[in-house]
Parts: structure tokens; C-alpha cells; sequence
């Protein structure tokens, strides 16, 4: 199959490409930027190595989102726990 060029694209393929795009570079961005976030404690295995995985198109972030965060129940930043605290007392706890 030919190479074809972005010239050569209906606009339905543009579009569609584009709307890929967008949403890879969105996950890839909110993915890093939890990580980013996050103590070594809270990442199952090495930050570093969650950071390449995250790279691999659609799959790093879907994959750092399931498998690379800590689980719940798991260390919790002491903002997040007193939060809780708080909604707890709110419902009626």
C-alpha cells in the first residue's frame, strides 16, 4: 500500500486522525502529570519506568492507570485523608 500524504486525506481522515491525536496527547499528559504527583510510595515499581510506559501510544497511560497506581486503601496524601474525614462528618457518619 502506498504512502499517502496529509494532502492526500479526505477530511473525515483528518479529523479522525486529529481526534486520536488529541485524546493520546490527553492521556499521555494527565498520566504524567498524576505521576508526577505522586510519592514513590503511591506507584507500584519505578517512577521512571511508569514515565517511558506512559509514552507508548493509548496503551502506557490505560496501563499506568490500572496497573501503576498504588491500589486503593493504599497511601494516601494527609490532604486526601482529612478530606475524607471531613465528607464522612458531612453525610453523617
Amino acid at each position: 500500500m502506498p504512502k499517502k500524504n496529509w494532502s492526500d486525506l479526505s477530511p473525515r481522515g483528518k479529523t479522525a486522525i486529529l481526534t486520536l491525536a488529541s485524546v493520546q496527547i490527553s492521556l499521555a499528559a494527565t498520566a504524567w502529570a498524576d505521576l508526577a504527583s505522586r510519592s514513590a510510595e503511591q506507584v507500584n515499581g519505578s517512577k521512571a519506568k511508569w514515565a517511558a510506559i506512559i509514552a507508548i501510544n493509548f496503551l502506557g497511560p490505560f496501563a499506568y492507570f490500572r496497573w501503576g497506581r498504588s491500589p486503593r486503601g493504599g497511601p494516601r496524601s494527609p490532604d486526601a485523608t482529612k478530606a475524607s474525614g471531613q465528607t464522612a462528618r458531612l453525610r453523617g457518619s
